[in-house]
């Protein structure tokens, strides 16, 4: 009995031992656990991680570069909105080309750090720019885009008159036609100004969603500077349909010349300056084909050309022009219609200055071949410019319209201003 009770005592000792240590080894295990969690063999892979990233970060360029427009974008501007740019760097290289390899000119700035295009890009083409710029320690930056300009289903161009650099007369109108009809019509004329040197208020008239005309209230000052800016880069026209241009025109107003048609006294007097330089003898239009009335611009100007009286109107019973003459001499034009100021040689030259005789033209004495100078009707070409007016009164016919041709002066004042979306 003895032997089997301390047989038991032991056993117990060693389950108590036993437990103990195994107590012992869950605490720790418990501890240990928290331990590299917090700052055992966990920490230290993170500090190495550290160590990992700032060693990657020193190789790495502070140079942030920009490329506008932005990656992927359309309708893109094809004036000067493609730039590249970089801050906290400098950039070494910049290359442009077209989807299909061909190389676009370029310049980067004398402080490096922007670059642009040297010309103009294309419409609904595709370009794609690399660029590379390095920050103060050396380090380089690469930064990579490709765009499309826009189209030009999605983009409006407004052909102007009179050219850059031309010396017109005083009554030549700033006049746009634009190749998409306008919707936005205020958001249009707003990218538009026209101002002169003699510092006469030029206002915009539209006379339909394609054209603008643009003019002072009474004839430009002779002698003055006339400048239209178009500022028409991205302004939206019509849904969906934006402008592309970006030009500065400059244009002289030559000496005040304004010529009187007469068509009762069958005359024309020229004044230049307000004086009387020449009076012609002319014929207006007959009785059935009279002459418009009105203040008429002179739009364009013509040694020789061909006449022919089918596209106008005038056509016989076979369908064929009542009149068809390939040479006529010192033409000037007056109005979109057909209405001409030119030098007649077929008729008689009693007809001038007594009888009106034309479909509805004002001619001069002439003579074939438009090389007599000594002619009326050669010293009044010679002597004309183009925005030149020509009046005609006394036609019994009525007013000519004032879109018909650049024939706004026509409309009063008021009438004018009423026609500004500004």
């Amino acid at each position: 009995m003895e032997k089997r009770v301390m047989t038991n005592s032991k056993r117990r000792k060693r389950l108590m031992a036993a437990s103990a240590l195994l107590g012992g080894v869950l605490v720790l295990s418990a501890c240990s656990g928290g331990g590299d969690k917090a700052g055992g063999s966990d920490g230290g892979d993170s500090s190495s991680q550290a160590k990992v990233d700032e060693a990657a970060a020193k190789k790495t360029s502070e140079a942030q570069i920009k490329i506008t427009p932005k990656d992927g974008s359309n309708n893109a501007s094809i004036n000067n909105g493609t730039t590249v740019t970089v801050a906290k760097g400098s950039l070494t290289s910049v290359t442009m080309k077209t989807a299909s390899g061909t190389a676009v000119a370029g310049q980067i700035s004398a402080d490096k750090k922007s670059w642009k295009p040297l010309n103009r890009l294309e419409r609904a083409t595709t370009y794609k720019i690399a660029a590379e710029a390095a920050d103060s320690e050396g380090r380089t930056a690469h930064e990579n885009a490709s765009f499309t300009t826009v189209s030009p289903a999605n983009s409006f161009i407004g052909n102007f008159t009179p050219e850059d650099g031309s010396t017109v007369g005083v009554g030549m109108p700033v006049s746009i036609n634009f190749d998409k009809a306008i919707t936005d019509k205020a958001a249009v004329q707003k990218g538009i100004t026209v101002s002169s040197s003699s510092g006469q208020e030029v206002v915009g008239h539209w006379f339909n969603a394609n054209r603008l005309d643009f003019r002072p209230e009474k004839y430009w000052t002779g002698g003055s500077t006339v400048t239209l800016k178009l500022d028409l880069d991205g302004v939206q026209g019509a849904s969906g349909v934006y402008g592309v241009q970006q030009k500065t025109v400059t244009f002289k107003i030559g000496r005040n010349q304004v010529s009187v048609v007469d068509a009762k006294a069958k005359t024309m007097q020229i004044t230049q300056d307000g004086k009387v330089v020449k009076t012609i003898p002319i014929s207006a239009g007959s009785p059935e084909n009279t002459t418009y009335e009105g203040q008429m611009v002179i739009s364009e100007k013509f040694k020789e050309t061909r006449m022919d009286g089918s596209t106008v109107g005038f056509t016989n019973d076979d369908g064929k022009g009542e009149y068809d003459i390939k040479d006529v001499p010192h033409a000037m034009r007056l109005s979109s219609s057909g209405t001409f100021i030119h030098g007649n040689y077929w008729g008689a030259k009693s007809i001038f200055g007594s009888v009106n005789t034309s479909h509805g033209c004002v001619g001069l004495s002439d003579t074939k071949g438009a090389n007599d100078p000594n002619t009326p009707a050669a010293w009044f070409f010679t002597h004309s410019l183009i925005g030149d007016v020509v009046v005609v009164k006394n036609t019994g016919d009525k007013t000519i319209a004032p879109d018909n041709g650049l024939n706004g002066w026509n409309l009063d004042w008021a009438a004018w201003k009423a026609g500004s979306a500004a």
